[in-house]
């Protein structure tokens, strides 16, 4: 145990994700990685929200990446419950843990006592990909290894939803958890009878380099809270459903372009989208049509802000010969070298 809380500590000085790992290696108590990405999505969102879909259906496109979310757990030598992220937590009770997500997820597995849980993310929280999510498969995942038990994507994904949307009652939709669970590059379409299907997008290895070399991210040091966002467009839903339908659409658009190999309309299905995206609530701001504007003034097809909006990370497709421009342009933000992820949430370390 005093090794391990060594570990905890030298981790959180050198902040590696590797070094954590190696160290995790050296461990001999009941040891549990989980590692889930994070998604950029291209079109479709808000659709993924019940207040839409239960009407007819929603689809959207949506990648993984490279970018991570690492949950450890490890059996406690006490009897307590101890959640490490950026508090730490010490409880006796499941009820007297604040991160809510831990709280009901232990709830719901009964587990009461005798184990530790730790968070790490390559990317804050808070920036539009997916984190609170991708954090909740991957918790799950981790717990039900601990259990010495397998829960395949759909069923990570459905669980990560019952908990975030029924019982927290977060005013989101359902993309964020069956990217993070399934990972790779989707067609995901969210029926009126809850249920999901989840399709790979096929395409041939070098339009999906060419797609992946197209595509620019930007920190626009902005942080948002998406639940408030996400609540208004919510309960605007209606006012606000024709210019979704047309979101929803560009979805399919793009899925059938990337079936079909064909790039050459994916920068201008993104502008469309922002458009109709502008037209649902606090998407964007200022500052940020002021990037967006930018960028496409030097030679960006097209963009999306992602997640609810309001902040986070500027997504922008653009062509090879434009983005020395782009970045010159866009030089006060920070640009995120990413590439596409085709596995979902997995355990990478299993120490029993």
């Amino acid at each position: 145990m005093r090794k391990f809380k060594w570990g905890i500590a030298l981790y959180f000085t050198l902040k590696s994700v590797k070094n954590l790992i190696i160290l995790v290696m050296m461990v001999g108590n009941k040891m549990i990685v989980s590692k889930t990405p994070f998604r950029i999505s291209f079109a479709g969102g808000l659709s993924d929200i019940r207040n839409y879909y239960y009407k007819n259906y929603g689809a959207v496109v949506s990648s993984t990446i490279d970018k991570y979310l690492y949950v450890m757990v490890n059996k406690k030598f006490d009897d307590n419950i101890q959640v490490n992220y950026s508090k730490i937590e010490i409880t006796e009770e499941i009820s007297q843990i604040q991160h809510p997500l831990v709280r009901e997820v232990l709830k719901m597995m009964n587990i009461n006592r005798n184990i530790e849980i730790t968070i790490m993310s390559d990317i804050p929280a808070r920036t539009g990909l997916g984190s609170s999510s991708s954090f909740t498969v991957g918790l799950l995942n981790a717990l039900y290894a601990f259990n010495g038990e397998y829960k395949d994507a759909e069923a990570l994904a459905r669980e990560a939803c019952h908990i975030e949307i029924d019982i927290l009652k977060e005013p989101i939709g359902k993309q964020d958890q069956y990217a993070s669970a399934y990972g790779g590059l989707n067609y995901i379409r969210f029926n009126a009878d809850d249920t999901v299907n989840t399709i790979p997008i096929n395409m041939r290895k070098e339009t999906k380099k060419e797609l992946e070399k197209n595509l620019l991210l930007f920190y626009t040091n902005l942080r948002r809270d998406a639940s408030s966002i996400l609540s208004e467009s919510s309960m605007n839903m209606e006012s606000h459903r024709t210019h979704v339908d047309q979101i929803k659409n560009l979805a399919e658009d793009i899925a059938s372009s990337l079936q079909k190999n064909d790039l050459s309309q994916f920068g201008e299905l993104l502008h469309q989208g922002w458009i109709h995206k502008k037209q649902t609530g606090k998407v964007t701001n200022e500052i940020i049509d002021a990037y967006y504007e930018k960028a496409r003034k030097a030679g960006a097809l097209g963009g999306k802000i992602l997640g609810a909006g309001g902040g986070g990370f500027l997504l922008l497709y653009c062509p090879e010969k434009n983005q020395e421009r782009v970045r010159k342009a866009l030089s006060s933000l920070k640009k995120i070298t990413f590439h596409f992820e085709s596995g979902g949430s997995r355990i990478i370390c299993k120490e029993v």
